[in-house]
């Protein structure tokens, strides 16, 4: 099979116009031309009033070899790779352990899926609530502001992703083309096909709920076990016999102790309590950077015109999305942070006392308001230097703080973009009207955040006003405080093993471990951790 990429064609193209692009572009008559499909399909938006469509595309074809001998030298003529998933081991009919896996957000759940795949039977501890019951506590906060601090946006089935765009895409190397098991995977759950080929493709969150639920129940039917509300309060280490500490067993809240010397940790970004008990116990972990900023919302309708001018809201295009980075005079960068077309803001917090914000859009997108967060990068050298669980005091620190001027109810902070660029406290809304809930109270976010976070979005926003034309709309809303972009600290592990560096036995993955960042990259890494847990069982 070839593999042919950049075909770009009108927004509005004919489907025969694809066949016939192929066969001019490896120059071979129409009877030679077997099949094709679709691999990919982007979006080249750079002109408004001319967007085109671009295609990668595997085609058969009479006499490969000879056509691609005759363009060898064409980038854009390549033999097609093979992205099928190969299992790299089998469980032994005697198998007497089996693998440990704490988390079931995409890392863990994509562990646990290969792992029973591969007849390894793995025991899967989420310290949460099944995603239906989850869903419930997360609604019953949003709406009265009772927080359930084990049952909420961070914590339960599915992770953090669940409440989220259910963006599926990522800038990860993937040599082995892991990332099409993950699609495949949420295809065969029920997510629509196109996330197969589209370029920035996304589900949304209610179809996640059932398509987590399925892949559940595939795990369970192949031999795994899934105990919910199980959360783990401590790991028991002893010395192997090269005087490294190795994993014994974990022990539950309720105090029943598990005995594993596989441990996949997959805890997510939001699990402080589980850092710090791993941190006391010798576990090595390191700060690493992380952002923190704002939501900010625009109605729809303006990033759609700004974006795609006369072709907005076109069929293929869907809600319009964007991307920008300003390196402002502070010496700080600003960029936008998971974008959300068509969706909500939406309250995150997992501990009491704190607000937090995140952004979340159904499969549809078609909310009046357009998210994302606005948010700057914090590095431990400057920013919190000397402890590694630093990260989580600063972080903790600023959620409270919104928490206060939210008034002390889980309101969050909010402020117009006008008022905040003029440094004034906003008293009542515009034009826009605020998504999250349960409700955003107005003032000044000058103290919600660090004097240089402040100052170097400020400078920001006129400036992506230059390339997104009314970003800077006065009526536009700010809500504080978006502080869990990616994990505050990394349990760093050897290249090779896949193993905590000074711990045999664990597995760190995903988010939380700080080797992954979105629902493909952190199912990609529970992948390789799975891979390396298979492979040590079956020697």
């Amino acid at each position: 099979m070839i593999r042919i990429t950049e075909i770009k064609l009108a927004l509005d193209h004919h489907p025969d116009e694809i066949r016939a692009a192929v066969i001019k572009k490896l120059g071979i008559n129409a009877a030679d031309l077997l099949d094709y499909a679709i691999f990919k399909r982007g979006v080249d938006a750079r002109k408004a009033n001319a967007i085109l469509l671009a295609y990668t595309l595997d085609v058969t074809v009479q006499g490969e070899a000879k056509i691609l001998a005759k363009l060898r030298k064409d980038p854009h003529v390549k033999l097609a790779p093979d992205t099928s998933y190969h299992f790299v081991a089998q469980a032994p009919a005697n198998l007497t352990k089996r693998p440990v896996i704490i988390g079931m957000g995409p890392s863990g759940l994509f562990a646990a899926l290969v792992l029973a795949q591969s007849g390894f039977k793995p025991l899967v501890l989420e310290r949460g609530k099944a995603v239906r019951e989850r869903t419930k506590d997360t609604f019953n906060f949003w709406r009265k502001s009772e927080l359930n601090t084990e049952s909420n946006v961070q914590y339960g089935e599915g992770g953090a992703g669940t409440f989220s765009d259910g963006k599926l895409y990522s800038q990860i190397k993937d040599p082995k083309h892991y990332g099409r098991k993950v699609l495949n995977e949420f295809v065969k759950a029920g997510a629509p096909e196109e996330i197969l080929y589209v370029s920035h493709p996304h589900i949304g969150t209610f179809r996640l709920v059932s398509m987590v639920e399925k892949m559940r129940e595939t795990i369970i039917a192949l031999g795994g076990e899934i105990r919910f509300q199980s959360r783990v309060d401590d790991i028991e280490l002893s010395s192997n016999e090269q005087g490294q500490q190795q994993v014994q067993a974990v022990v539950l809240q309720n105090g029943e102790r598990i005995a594993t010397d596989h441990l996949i940790l997959a805890v997510g970004h939001s699990a402080r309590d589980t850092f710090e008990m791993l941190h006391e116990r010798g576990v090595f972990i390191e700060a690493k950077p992380f952002s923190v900023g704002f939501r900010i919302e625009h109605p729809q309708s303006l990033i759609d015109s700004a974006r795609h001018g006369p072709n907005a809201q076109h069929p293929i295009l869907g809600a319009a999305d964007y991307k920008l980075v300003h390196h402002a005079s502070n010496g700080r960068s600003v960029y936008s942070f998971c974008m959300c077309p068509g969706g909500t803001v939406v309250a995150s917090a997992s501990e009491a006392g704190c607000v937090v914000t995140n952004g979340m859009s159904q499969y549809s997108r078609n909310e009046r308001n357009a998210n994302a967060g606005i948010v700057v990068g914090i590095t431990p050298e400057v920013d919190f230097p000397g402890h590694p669980l630093a990260g989580i005091a600063f972080q903790r620190h600023w959620e409270h703080q919104a928490f206060l001027l939210g008034g002390s109810t889980y309101q969050a902070p909010g402020q117009l973009i006008g008022d905040f660029l003029a440094n004034q406290a906003s008293t009542e809304f515009g034009q826009v009207m605020p998504s999250y809930t349960p409700s955003v109270r107005l003032g000044n976010l000058d103290t919600a955040l660090p004097e240089f976070v402040i100052t170097a979005i400020r400078e920001a926003i006129p400036q992506f006003a230059k390339q997104i034309k009314g970003f800077d709309l006065a009526d536009g809303i700010l809500t504080g405080v978006e502080t869990r972009t990616s994990s505050p600290i990394r349990i760093k592990r050897d290249e090779e093993s896949l193993q905590s560096i000074n711990t045999q036995g664990l597995y760190p993955t995903g988010e939380g471990a700080g080797y992954a960042g979105g629902i493909l990259s952190a199912g990609v890494d529970g992948i390789r951790i799975a891979e390396a847990v298979a492979l040590s069982l079956a020697s």
